[in-house]
């Protein structure tokens, strides 16, 4: 039975894998799996049929990318047969400004002096007392501090009326609060990194965290200030509170209506006919920019 006639039908359905046609070979950038072809659109097929040509395009270049792609080195594992893709070579914008470096803690900043490394620890460690692998930290881990002990030895020197189970408490209680007041220092540190002037930061000095409470400080004086003067009278009829800051700035000095001396009032007379009317008979408007601003009007 000869089939060749079917074979060879069935074979004219599929269009064939090589492209030809092209006179300026395509650019590919297999990393960003992209093919730029830079040859000049025939306008006459374009006019002609638009979407027809526009697919026949579109089906040969993504052939021709697919051809390149078979070309690359291979790798076989449980999900199937995939290409070794080679690095990008299109710079591509980013959408957003690249993120600034967090600033370094002061543990970071010893452990970098000292040539420290942080080594990672294993989560589950082997708890001696019950025989079984616990978390090291957080729920049911093996650093609970004694609290579940059913019998505590009293320390030598302390209070044998004392609750050791609440002093344990207590303790407790104290480091936590210590970490969270360490934690909130480096946030005023990184606050201070923050603010540097940006020339600082491009000569790489670090910022003086010595002064990270006091700029915290003056802050929170100054939003004080912007407080007061929200009410009606701006603060000036606000009850007094010990202790409470004064607004610092010029103050306006305002002159008695009635004075004894009235050189004085004279000479302040004479000051403000002189700002308005001009001194010594001097024309305090300038003309030229008057008449230009009245026909720049009209």
């Amino acid at each position: 039975m000869d089939v060749s006639g079917v074979l060879e039908a069935h074979k004219q359905k599929f269009k064939s894998v090589s492209v030809e046609g092209k006179v300026i070979p395509l650019e590919y950038d297999l990393g960003l799996l992209t093919a730029y072809d830079q040859n000049p659109i025939d306008e006459a097929e374009l006019k002609k049929n638009k979407d027809e040509y526009l697919q026949s395009l579109s089906r040969d270049n993504a052939q021709l990318l697919f051809n390149e792609i078979f070309q690359l080195p291979t790798i076989s594992d449980d999900n199937g047969v995939m290409a070794m893709l080679p690095v990008p070579t299109t710079l591509l914008p980013r959408e957003k400004p690249l993120p600034k470096p967090k600033p370094e803690t002061r543990w970071e900043k010893f452990a970098k002096a000292k040539g420290i490394v942080n080594r990672k620890k294993e989560r589950m460690v082997f708890d001696d007392n019950t025989g079984e692998y616990k978390p090291r930290w957080g729920y049911k881990g093996i650093n609970d501090d004694g609290s579940k002990d059913w019998i505590i030895e009293v320390p030598s020197g302390a209070n044998p009326m004392e609750d050791q189970y609440e002093a344990r408490r207590e303790a407790k209680k104290e480091r936590i609060d210590k970490n969270d007041k360490r934690r909130q220092r480096n946030l005023e540190e990184a606050a201070v990194a923050s603010k540097m002037d940006q020339k600082t930061v491009n000569k790489g000095e670090r910022p003086n965290m010595d002064n990270a409470r006091a700029m915290k400080r003056k802050e929170i004086e100054n939003q004080i200030l912007i407080s007061k003067n929200s009410t009606a009278s701006a603060g000036k009829f606000d009850e007094a509170i010990k202790g409470d800051l004064k607004p610092k700035g010029i103050k306006r000095k305002f002159e008695p209506n009635v004075t004894a001396d009235l050189s004085k009032e004279k000479a302040g007379n004479m000051s403000i006919l002189d700002r308005v009317v001009g001194k010594n008979g001097e024309d305090l408007v300038n003309v030229r920019k008057a008449i230009k601003a009245t026909k720049s009007r009209k």
